[in-house]
């Protein structure tokens, strides 16, 4: 049976197909559908990207003189070279000065509006500040802060000295935020003094202190700049001074914008660093280029419209989110728990504020199916055009129940990248119909395909996600790894030259992407590879089982498949509903997906951004230690597992 069509595109203006208008018009090419537009872009990147450049308004200082100067690898491609621009003034000239640049919304309530303006004057107030300490071009800044205002104005602030920018999210324990920073040694630490969470001011001024203590000990380390809320000030480090930020007079004036390349970095992200120390992937300005076509084109978003996802400053989507006001939009942000002090807090906020894009995780949406929340009948939402869901792959009940609770006419985007990239493989399309279980399309200018076991290209498939052509926002490298040994181990040993993403996913003959998850999880029972996606697709539909996660268990010679479940209140696992889980994975799937053992836990590993930690599972099941426990949400649910003689007779 195939896949329902759930919405339908009625708008016949939207920005995709403006600029589709405009190649066909300056270029006399025609492009009747998305894919040919698609095939277009990625037949001829220099050209596409010269001139989405165009199109999108990015502000160079000096043009470049050419859009991509191909390399022999992959790696060694550069893009724009002679160019310079700079980050920060991309992003504050994006709108005009009266217009609203950032509307923060707090958990408890209070709301904070900042103008474009106005949030220039703070960062230049703090551009001036982090002058004074010394930093500059190439420097390191880093951040323990929420998704709020505080964590823009210190992100533009350091990009306009031309200066590196990295993050962290307060919730984030001692030893993930060192794993982290050190690997950097920044110059200066920008944090909060407390955050909100279910209605609680939670302190870090002892990790704060902590912390800098750490990095005070190298030569470089300048100050740790607080941002007080509502604590008393004490000294943070053995040998500087924290530096309170309320102390400046807001500076009003022309911001000096630093001219840099796009070869030169901007932002560092991290790695969940599950096997080992989080990699610190370097990116450049071709992020910037990428999130403004993936924000204009394929969420449809332009000037003057709002944005809003749900997101903490250790996730990618906060960077992609930032992006927005490059566009000249309004970008807006929310710090705390979603469900305080219940599942509708980010819908009254979405209802009230008229958001055109709402973007949250997958998880997101499956606990409030869980919940039973309908949104619509409490809800107008009569401004909200999209919804983007991230994280995980979004599985077909969790695409109905967005339709069926939370709006009928809304373009539902699931999309797919990852944080080496900063941006997404595969995206939404405001000219395409969405299919329920299917993420719309792939990205313009990105030349991802299907590799089946031979590396072979293949439609309708299961296979490894990979590109084929350098993209803008490929990494530029790691840090502390000169030699790009690696950089190329972690994208290119799979194939020559050819960007191997480490997702297992196939493409159906209308264009489509299914996501069956990462392919270093894959299963590979009797030597036939299984995605764990299938799986968690059906345990959906069985209302006993509220979690679950699936591994392949190294057993006699062999993979077997092992699920562990979280029962919802009220049910036990016994035998019968054990066949029965097995007897609806074995009808809807195939009898090679069934498990051979299934266990009951009480909770299942997740990193703080809500994913799925199936490796750090299968290594504690298999006897092998989980490196670097901190990045778990709940690292003490990995001794669950230890506990099943089962699994080793």
């Amino acid at each position: 049976m195939p896949n329902q069509i759930l919405w339908t595109p009625k708008n016949k203006h939207s920005n995709m197909s403006v600029f589709r208008k405009q190649l066909e018009d300056e270029l006399s090419l025609s492009f009747p559908s998305y894919s040919e537009l698609y095939d277009w872009s990625v037949l001829n990147p220099e050209l596409f990207w010269k001139s989405w450049a165009s199109h999108s308004g990015f502000k160079f200082i000096s043009e470049p003189t050419v859009s991509l100067e191909v390399g022999k690898y992959f790696w060694e491609s550069v893009w724009m070279p002679g160019a310079t621009y700079n980050f920060a003034e991309n992003l504050l000239k994006g709108g005009d000065p009266s217009d609203t640049a950032i509307v923060f919304y707090s958990e408890d309530g209070i709301k904070t509006i900042l103008s474009y303006a106005e949030l220039s004057k703070y960062v230049l107030t703090l551009k001036k500040h982090l002058e004074e300490l010394g930093v500059g071009k190439g420097d390191r800044v880093c951040g323990i802060v929420p998704n709020s205002p505080i964590a823009t104005i210190a992100m533009l602030a350091t990009t306009a000295l031309g200066a590196i920018w990295a993050s962290a999210s307060p919730d984030f324990g001692v030893k993930a935020i060192l794993d982290r920073f050190e690997q950097i040694q920044p110059k200066v630490l920008v944090s909060v003094t407390t955050y909100l969470f279910k209605g609680k001011s939670i302190s870090i001024l002892d990790k704060v202190e902590e912390i800098s203590n750490r990095l005070a000990e190298t030569a470089d380390f300048k100050q740790s700049i607080l941002f007080d809320f509502n604590e008393k000030i004490k000294n943070v480090g053995r040998t500087k001074l924290p530096f309170r930020f309320s102390e400046l007079s807001l500076i009003d004036g022309d911001i000096k914008f630093e001219p840099i390349t796009f070869s030169d970095p901007v932002y560092i992200m991290f790695s969940s660093g599950t096997t080992g120390l989080p990699k610190c992937i370097v990116q450049g300005g071709g992020v910037l280029l990428n999130h403004t076509k993936e924000l204009g084109l394929h969420c449809n978003l332009s000037k003057g419209q709002k944005l809003f996802y749900y997101t903490t400053c250790g996730w990618m989507m906060w960077n992609w989110s930032q992006s927005i006001l490059a566009l000249g939009g309004t970008l807006y942000q929310f710090d705390g728990n979603p469900f305080y002090p219940s599942w509708e807090v980010l819908w009254k906020f979405a209802d009230e504020e008229s958001i055109d894009v709402f973007g949250t995780s997958a998880k997101y949406l499956s606990v409030l199916m869980e919940d039973g929340a309908d949104i619509k009948s409490k809800y107008n939402l009569s401004n909200l055009k999209v919804i983007l869901s991230t994280g995980s792959p979004l599985p077909k009940n969790g695409f109905r129940y967005v339709y069926d609770h939370i709006k009928e006419d809304v373009q539902l985007s699931s999309i797919s990248g990852g944080t080496d990239l900063n941006g997404c493989f595969g995206l939404g399309n405001p000219d395409l119909p969405v299919v329920e279980g299917e993420i719309q399309c792939r990205g313009l200018g990105m030349d991802v395909q299907v590799f089946d076991e031979e590396g072979k290209s293949v439609i309708g498939e299961k296979g490894e996600l990979v590109c084929l052509k350098p993209f803008p926002s490929m990494p530029l490298y790691f840090w502390n790894d000169v030699d790009k040994s690696k950089y190329k181990s972690a994208y290119f040993s799979a194939y020559e030259n050819v960007w191997c993403h480490g997702d297992f996913i196939s493409i159906s003959e209308n264009g489509g992407l299914v996501i069956y998850g990462r392919s270093d999880a894959t299963l590979n029972p009797g030597g036939v590879r299984i995605g764990t996606a299938d799986i968690y697709s059906v345990l959906q539909t069985v209302t006993e089982v509220k979690d679950s996660v699936i591994i392949g268990q190294n057993y006699k010679d062999d993979i077997r498949v092992v699920l562990f479940v979280v029962l919802a209140p009220d049910h036990k696992l016994d035998q019968d509903l054990i066949l029965r889980i097995k007897t609806k994975i074995k009808n809807e799937t195939s009898p090679r997906h069934v498990p051979s053992i299934v266990l009951e836990v009480p909770e299942i590993p997740y990193t703080v951004n809500g994913k799925k930690v199936e490796l750090a599972v299968k290594q504690t099941v298999e006897g092998e230690e989980v490196k670097n426990k901190n990045v778990l949400a709940n690292p003490g649910s990995i001794e669950y597992f230890k506990q099943f003689p089962e699994l080793y007779s």
